[in-house]
């Protein structure tokens, strides 16, 4: 059996805070507010995953609201959710991912993205395409106050 899912996440960028996206580090003078590490691209495949699998959202199992995940690494978060889809029998099939962001550019960070990924979900990279784009400078993105991500994924049984 194969099922699709589709997620998405918004953080606001601040000061104060280190950039993660993809299970990396990049250096930019604004990070992403959030409980955890904000990762947005981590926290969309999360949401694509659970909801391909019929188990709820991110929010669910990992609540902002918990001591438990203040300041939790999503990579913590993407394992636990592929822990969790594989209690259903599931397997990631691929996954397919947009990052929205006027700043900083993305494209010389995407291939150790896929590898930090891959690494967690245990699969090949090539299960994992990471794009990224602007808007152009249109709306919060544009205006650099916020990144976006949004994923699509296909699991199997």
């Amino acid at each position: 059996m194969t099922r699709i899912g589709f997620g998405y996440d918004v953080h606001q960028l601040v000061e104060g805070r280190e950039l993660f996206l993809g299970g990396i580090k990049i250096d930019h003078s604004l990070g992403l507010l959030g409980h955890s590490d904000a990762d947005v691209l981590i926290h969309a495949i999360c949401d694509a995953l659970l909801g391909a699998a019929n188990m709820r959202d991110i929010g669910y199992h990992f609540p902002d609201t918990s001591e438990a995940t203040l300041g939790m690494d999503s990579k913590i978060i993407l394992r636990k959710t592929i822990e969790l889809i594989a209690t259903k029998g599931y397997r990631v099939g691929n996954i397919d991912a947009t990052v929205c962001a006027q700043r900083p550019k993305l494209n010389p960070h995407i291939p150790a993205m896929q590898q930090c990924l891959a690494e967690v979900i245990g699969c090949d990279a090539d299960r994992i395409s990471i794009k990224a784009t602007t808007t152009e400078h249109l709306g919060f993105v544009g205006r650099e106050e916020g990144l976006s991500a949004y994923a699509v994924c296909l699991i199997e049984r």
